[in-house]
Order: structure tokens, then C-alpha cells, then sequence
């Protein structure tokens, strides 16, 4: 079963914990991106941009309207996700707990319910 793991935070979240920290977390994180990818449960992982870069397309009687912004205020937005591949929701959450953001932010982990049919 395939599960996404977030991570929301803020700039002032992010900037907080100090730039010798969030180095070491983003090294961390690359490593146990990089475990995780050798035993074949990292189906990807990834940084999204500040939310001052988000777009939302709404379509009203078939025109598409681009407004700026994220889909809803908030003080904390998407930072990062990643999605395994695991046999598990405890695995899953194991996963989770071993995230290094799970130290300062925390980790949601949302099982995904279903996967696009693309290809031959």
C-alpha cells in the first residue's frame, strides 16, 4: 500500500530551528530517503515551493479562472511530501517516526486511495 507522508511548517517553523540544524536534517532526511529507495519502498519524495509561488485554476461555466495563492489561509502550508510503498500503515508510521521532521514539525502519513491507469 502506497502512503504520503507531509510535512507542514512556516518560514518562521523552518528558519527557528537554526541553518546548522536544518542541515543536518536535510542530510538525515536525504539518508533515509536514500535507505528507503535501497529497499524499494521510496516511490519519491519532494519540496514543494513557498506557497507565495501556488496558483489555484478554478473553472466556472468551462472557463478557466488562475488566482494566486494556496487553495486556503493558513499559518503553516505543505513544505514536503513523500510517498512509500510499504506493506503496512505501522510501517508506514515507523517510517514516519524515523523522519527527522517528526522532531520539530511532525509527519502526517495519509494512505492513498487509489492510483491513475496511464500506459499501454
Amino acid at each position: 500500500m502506497k502512503y504520503m507522508l507531509l510535512i507542514y511548517g512556516n518560514e518562521e517553523a523552518f528558519t527557528s530551528i537554526g541553518a546548522e540544524t536544518l542541515a543536518e536534517l536535510i542530510r538525515e532526511t536525504d539518508a533515509l530517503n536514500q535507505e528507503l529507495f535501497e529497499s524499494g519502498e521510496l516511490v519519491g519524495a519532494y519540496g514543494v515551493a513557498d506557497q507565495v509561488n501556488a496558483k489555484m485554476v478554478r473553472v466556472t461555466g468551462g472557463t478557466p479562472a488562475v488566482t494566486d495563492g494556496p487553495y486556503a489561509e493558513a499559518k503553516e502550508y505543505l513544505g514536503s511530501f513523500t510517498i512509500v510503498d510499504c506493506d503496512s500503515l505501522e510501517r508506514a508510521l515507523e517510517i514516519a517516526a524515523r523522519n527527522p521532521s517528526s522532531r520539530y514539525w511532525g509527519v502526517e502519513v495519509r494512505p492513498l486511495m487509489h492510483e491513475a491507469n496511464v500506459g499501454p
